[in-house]
């Protein structure tokens, strides 16, 4: 009984690790449908509209150029990890700005 417990801990030890959550406090939307992205660069907006670029802070109007430097050289993965209580025209904006610079957007949920 104690090797079946230990080896249920080694697997739960080894299958948390593949999941990078963000290290900013974002609320998160829910979704039936989640899966997990390999992610390259991640945009966070907060709920008083800070943003970040994979956690280092940058302001709004200088989001597409420092944008533009983190997808230099890379296949454009961006995920979105944006607050629930963040209005939608903020996610579009953001969204958009990715889209201009021809990158694959994804829009990080917690699953319900």
């Amino acid at each position: 009984m104690t090797d079946l417990i230990f080896l249920l801990l080694i697997f739960f030890m080894l299958t948390s690790s593949f999941v990078t959550p963000s290290g900013l406090p974002v609320n998160l939307p829910t979704s039936k449908a989640s899966t997990i992205e390999v992610q390259k660069v991640s945009i966070t907006v907060t709920k008083d509209l800070q943003y970040f670029i994979n956690e280092e802070k940058v302001t709004r109007n200088s989001l597409e150029t420092e944008l533009k430097k983190e997808l230099s050289g890379i296949s454009g993965v961006v995920i979105l990890h944006i607050d629930e209580s963040v209005p939608t025209k903020e996610l579009v904006f953001v969204a958009g700005i990715a889209t201009s610079l021809e990158a694959k957007v994804s829009i990080a949920t917690k699953p319900k």
